[in-house]
């Protein structure tokens, strides 16, 4: 199997890259430098034959490059390999599943989406209910240029709740979550996809919040997000903090969490356990909980507690 990673040496494509070899598996990073680069890959042009070039003797290829281009997809797709995605932009995601490919493609992939996914899919097992998501990542860690630039994006915007209808704008409507270490934190509700898709998939409300474990880096989100133009501000302000992450699921009487150190490390070994599994899934675009369970993530991601009647219950 040959594996090829967009964006192979940023914070989150150099772990994929390493997990795959770790495992035996041919992987070669591919981007736009050729000094950090396996094979040099210009994503701005689908029909490029660098492109075509690089999919040489690959099977699948992740898109850890943070380019969204249903375009890239369906040209490697159209290649005969299939497409691991980590987006987790709702726009992006609706664009991939309009596509009718002649490869796999999965998406929710990673932290959030991804093990969200796989937790509110196990709660919803135990109790068909309505899921609240919680997403708390450390505001410590060094986070990829493409994944900063994602959450700043998502300043001043609104989306549709995806039960409703009804607009929210990101980083408001603050809900108090229980935590398993018997604190509380009141986290705001964030456009990541996983609420959307699981909303659909489940047909239960399901609605997804975020925070830092900076409480101040949090409110300073929620407060900019009533500022015009601050999507565009500089990005370099950095918040104490740790490289701890916790995601929940939580219905009325049941709760799933996971928890770990530096999320560029679990979304990696998710989008790597992905990788070795999404060739065998049929053609067409595909969500990681319908293809992988709680009991497929890697000890690399973190540590897994499965649905459980629900002690921590709050607010």
């Amino acid at each position: 199997m040959g594996v090829l990673v967009l964006g192979g040496y940023g914070a989150v494509g150099r772990e994929i890259v390493t997990l795959l070899r770790d495992r035996g598996v041919a992987a070669w990073a591919a981007g736009r430098g050729p000094a950090r680069a396996d094979r040099v890959v210009d994503l701005h042009d689908p029909g490029s034959t660098s492109l075509r070039a690089a999919l040489r003797d690959v099977e699948v290829v992740v898109n850890a490059a943070g380019v969204e281009d249903p375009a890239v997809v369906a040209a490697i797709a159209d290649h005969g390999a299939a497409v691991v995605d980590i987006t987790a932009s709702r726009g992006y995601v609706a664009a991939l599943e309009r596509l009718d490919l002649p490869r796999p493609v999965l998406l929710s992939v990673g932290l959030a989406p991804g093990l969200t996914n796989l937790l509110a899919a196990a709660v919803h097992a135990v109790e068909p209910a309505p899921i609240d998501l919680a997403i708390l990542v450390g505001a410590g860690e060094h986070h990829g240029a493409a994944g900063v630039a994602w959450v700043y994006g998502l300043l001043g915007r609104r989306f549709p709740d995806p039960r409703t209808g009804a607009r929210v704008r990101n980083f408001t409507q603050a809900r108090r979550f229980a935590l398993p270490d018997g604190t509380s934190r009141r986290l705001v509700r964030a456009d990541f996809s996983d609420q959307h898709v699981l909303t659909r998939d489940l047909d239960v409300p399901v609605r997804t919040y975020f925070g830092l474990d900076s409480r101040t880096a949090t409110a300073t989100l929620a407060a900019l997000s009533w500022i015009p133009g601050a999507a565009h501000a500089p990005r370099g302000l950095r918040f104490p903090g740790s490289e701890r992450w916790l995601v929940l699921a939580r219905a009325p009487h049941t709760t799933a969490w996971a928890t770990g150190q530096r999320q560029s490390r679990a979304t990696a070994a998710l989008a790597a356990r992905a990788a070795l599994a999404v060739a065998d899934t049929p053609p067409g675009v595909h969500h990681l909980h319908r293809v992988l369970t709680l009991e497929d993530v890697p000890a690399e991601a973190g540590a897994v507690h499965p649905p459980q009647g629900d002690p921590i219950r709050s607010g």
